[in-house]
């Protein structure tokens, strides 16, 4: 029989094969006294959205803090037979002695526009490359594609149901923790609800209506069990004799404060019947859930209708309309002594090129209605543009990471997403819109550097 363990995983060699060989070749080639700096930026926003919600940062430098090599992971590096034994002595010791700069779990970002910058030797830096993308590629497209589906709900709460549709334990666990950041009220996930301490929620399951020998019997064993604001499935078998269990048992138990939810079929249609029938039965106060396949686009074409809160499981959890968040980690710079060279990456493509230096990046504030107007993007050390008085700046990278240590208080994901949540209330209302752009300037400086580096590498 197979022995499973309990330990926690470790994850030092969740990376691309390609970062292993690039560091021995770094380490042999003696640039691990060099510094180097990576842009992390996403080139383009899933479903046109005008804008992205950055998630994934607390995971990230949990990784970083207690990076290490163990003597199992050595090993098996060793049974490539690529890997020389004074670079597997080097990674016995390896721990990322870098800086991380990034903006707040939960900001808004924009493409083309870094959000993260890591400053460390070439061997560090390197590494650090795919577990970087892989939680910012999956947390940033489910918070942003839950922000989507929310802002479409118009302030009727929106319920995470997407678990057991979820690619992977991991997908369904951290995606949950993304809804909430991108503004969902609550996951039907309960390890994500211990683990993150946010609300979950869930009602019950066809199956359990089938164990009774009646909808009635059923509905009523479930209040007996959950008094308190209980939720009845209605359409087990037609909505029509669901909904007149459900009243009855409502009534049989003088329940005022409940809900129905209906699965299937037309929604619009469902959802103003039933409706009108509560209302005519003085239950008023009885919430209608939707669920059934839902999405942003779905959800638009329920405006208008007298319906209360919405599940939503596959499409959000799998951002199915548009899943690959694209984010990047670009090379564009390498410190030697207290010199910083720039370095580009050229492409056909124009949006491929890359933005040369190491960079600061600002939001642009009108002072009275505290609106985001645009952003600045600036070369380190090179002296501001004075702004209007009616302005003001707000520099988005900090540095989160320090002499082997997180820089930054741990925040609850509640936090961060009420933090979302103002951040996106600071946005004009052209930007809530798809494919309305954002204002990013770029400095002159920078611009000139751009086409001098592009000019030279011809």
């Amino acid at each position: 029989m197979e022995n499973f363990s309990t330990k926690k995983s470790n994850l030092t060699l969740l990376c691309d094969f390609y970062e292993l060989t690039m560091m021995q070749g770094y380490f042999l080639n003696g640039f691990e006294n060099k510094i180097c700096y990576f842009d992390v930026f996403f080139r383009k926003t899933p479903d046109n959205n005008s804008f992205a919600i950055f998630a994934g940062l607390s995971e990230i430098l949990d990784f970083v803090a207690n990076l290490s090599f163990n003597a199992e992971d050595i090993a098996y590096l060793r049974s490539k037979n690529i890997f020389c034994e004074e670079f597997l002595n080097y990674l016995l010791d390896f721990k990322f002695n870098g800086e991380i700069y990034s903006v707040q779990e939960g900001e808004i970002i924009f493409p083309n526009e870094p959000f993260m910058i890591i400053k460390a030797n070439p061997i560090e830096a390197q590494f650090l490359e795919t577990f970087l993308l892989l939680n910012i590629n999956h947390q940033s497209l489910i918070a942003t594609k839950a922000n989507r589906i929310v802002r479409a709900a118009k302030n009727r709460p929106v319920f995470e149901f997407g678990s057991r549709r979820a690619h992977g334990n991991d997908a369904a666990i951290k995606g949950a923790k993304a809804a909430i950041i991108g503004g969902c009220f609550a996951s039907s996930c309960t390890l994500a609800g211990k683990k993150y301490d946010i609300n979950i929620s869930g009602t019950m399951a066809h199956s359990w209506i089938q164990m009774f020998d009646n909808e009635f019997e059923a509905f009523c064993h479930y209040i007996e069990l959950y008094p308190k604001n209980p939720i009845l499935l209605i359409d087990t078998y037609h909505y029509e004799s669901g909904l007149k269990n459900a009243i009855k048992a409502f009534k049989k138990y003088n329940i005022k404060e409940c809900g129905i939810r209906i699965d299937s079929g037309n929604l619009a249609f469902l959802s103003q019947n039933i409706r009108k029938k509560l209302d005519s039965e003085n239950l008023k106060e009885c919430k209608i859930i939707v669920s059934n396949s839902l999405d942003e686009f779905e959800i638009k074409k329920l405006q208008n209708l007298p319906i209360d809160a919405f599940g939503v499981g596959e499409r959000l959890i799998t951002a199915s309309s548009n899943p690959v968040f694209g984010c990047v980690y670009k090379l564009v710079a390498i410190q030697e002594f207290d010199i910083i060279k720039p370095k580009i990456k050229i492409s056909e493509n124009n949006s491929k090129t890359t933005l040369p230096h190491f960079k600061k990046i600002f939001r642009i504030y009108n002072k009275k209605t505290k609106k985001a107007l645009y952003d600045e993007i600036y070369i380190y050390d090179e002296k501001l543009d004075e702004l209007d008085d009616d302005l003001e700046r707000k520099e988005m990278l900090q540095c989160v990471f320090k002499n082997n240590q997180i820089q930054i208080k741990n925040l609850k994901i509640s936090q961060i997403a009420l933090y979302t949540k103002n951040q996106i209330n600071s946005l004009e209302k052209n930007i809530l819109c798809d494919n309305s752009q954002y204002l990013i300037k770029i400095s002159h400086k920078l611009q000139i550097l751009k086409t001098n580096l592009t000019h030279q590498a011809d």
